[in-house]
C-alpha cells in the first residue's frame, strides 16, 4: 500500500540556495527509483524560506530500509542541521478523498 509523506521545512535564511540545491538533486534522483511514486515541493508564498514536499511512495518498509539509505541521500541528511532553523515536521494523512467521477 502506497504511503504520502508531507515534510515542513523551515530553513534558515541563509541557507536557502542550499537547501534548493540540495533537496533538488534529492528530487532528481528519486524519480527513477522503481518504488517512487510522486513529490511536489511546495514554497510558502509569505515566506520564501518555508517549504512543504508532499512525497508519495509504493512501499513505507521500503523507505524505512532501502530509500532513507539511498547514496544520494547522505550530503542531504548530513547537512540538514545547519540548513534549518527548526527540526523538520514529517506527517502521514489519516485520510484521503478523490472524486470519482
Amino acid at each position: 500500500m502506497s504511503v504520502t509523506y508531507i515534510i515542513g521545512f523551515n530553513v534558515r535564511p541563509e541557507q536557502r540556495s542550499r537547501y534548493l540545491n540540495l533537496i533538488n538533486g534529492v528530487l532528481d534522483a528519486m524519480r527513477d527509483e522503481p518504488m517512487f511514486v510522486s513529490a511536489t515541493l511546495h514554497g510558502d508564498p509569505a515566506d520564501e524560506n518555508r517549504f512543504l514536499l508532499h512525497e508519495t511512495w509504493a512501499d513505507h518498509q521500503d523507505v524505512l530500509d532501502v530509500q532513507l539509505k539511498r547514496p544520494y541521500r547522505e550530503e542531504w541528511h548530513a547537512a540538514l542541521d545547519e540548513l534549518l532553523a527548526a527540526p523538520r515536521d514529517i506527517s502521514q494523512p489519516m485520510r484521503s478523498d478523490y472524486n470519482q467521477s
